[in-house]
């Protein structure tokens, strides 16, 4: 303040400067983004990055990772959801089931968010617990987000996807897992990645030994899948369904903003196919329920419904080692 005084300027002016550039400060500092919260992985999950470091085109230039989940956030069964964005890199998350119960299959999870953010614990965390509950190995996808605004959103999360089946198959002897047992499960838009990647060829050139294996799924579980089929009906242009298809359980709520056409339409090309499917279409629910148990909400029972079905196709019995070589 004296160093403005000295060059003639009035005290008052002096005053008014010095107050100026304090709440002009303040409010940068006000205005300045939150500290973003890192997103740590769960203390038993081995992190794998999708892509190797020379594969530079497949990193998004969205800023730093970060935690989004606030205070007062919507609740779904009393509790908050972990939100997360900005993965420029895509990574699984492997939760190996316990090996008294492990019974070989692999479930590849992709959260849902709209492409904006991953639903990282209701439809990603939870989900690896309640698969490695019924001796099901689990592996979420951290796959690139924000992508919405691009011209086709699920681009970039396919390919994730369908380089993190064939890491699944390519290490399977090393975990002992069954490479013909590789399902994927996900979540509305998370369900739109799973579909792209069960109905399309490998969307990107192969980069190493990892993608000489399949990049197709077993068996596919979408749960209040969006974006799946297009309004005249049929699936969405670049996808085809036909019978060497994996099989399918389908969840959806009529009640849900997202068309219940998405499962029913889904459903009736399999049986047009003469793929096995499961499609239960619940009354209420609505959308983004994950695996939380509400009571009086029928919906929420799915996770039972769908060991049933696994349980009913073989994939819960367990197998050696050896023949998880095959």
């Amino acid at each position: 303040m004296n160093a403005l005084t000295k060059l003639g300027l009035s005290r008052e002016f002096t005053i008014l400067v010095f107050l100026l550039v304090l709440v002009g400060g303040g409010w940068l500092v006000w205005n300045q983004p939150m500290k973003a919260k890192a997103v740590e992985p769960a203390e038993h999950a081995e992190v794998l990055k999708v892509w190797p470091d020379s594969a530079t085109d497949k990193r998004l230039d969205v800023g730093q990772e970060h935690d989004t989940t606030k205070d007062d956030g919507e609740l779904i069964a009393g509790k908050r959801v972990q939100r997360i964005t900005n993965v420029s890199s895509a990574e699984l998350h492997f939760w190996p089931a316990d090996a008294d119960v492990n019974t070989g299959t692999s479930v590849i999870i992709c959260p849902g968010g709209g492409f904006y953010i991953l639903a990282w614990d209701l439809e990603g965390t939870e989900i690896a617990q309640w698969l490695n509950s019924i001796g099901v190995n689990a592996f979420i996808l951290k796959y690139r987000v924000p992508t919405a605004r691009e011209s086709d959103p699920a681009a970039a999360p396919t390919e994730d996807l369908q380089r993190a089946i064939a890491m699944v198959r390519h290490n399977a002897e090393k975990w002992n897992l069954a490479k013909d047992r590789v399902g994927t499960l996900g979540f509305s838009a998370g369900g739109n990645v799973i579909a792209n990647a069960a109905f399309t060829t490998a969307r990107y050139d192969a980069i190493d030994d990892v993608d000489k294996q399949s990049a197709r799924a077993n068996f596919i579980v979408p749960v209040y899948g969006a974006r799946m089929v297009k309004k005249e009906g049929g699936l969405r242009d670049g996808m085809e369904l036909n019978k060497d298809s994996p099989r399918a359980f389908i969840v959806h709520a009529f009640d849900d903003f997202v068309p219940v056409q998405n499962a029913l339409e889904l459903a009736r090309l399999y049986k047009e196919a003469d793929v096995p499917v499961d499609c239960h279409v619940f009354d209420t629910g609505g959308h983004g329920f994950g695996a939380r148990f509400i009571e009086d909400v029928p919906v929420t029972n799915w996770p039972k419904l769908c060991e049933s079905w696994m349980r009913k196709n073989g994939w819960l019995e367990r197998i050696g080692a050896a023949d998880s070589q095959q």
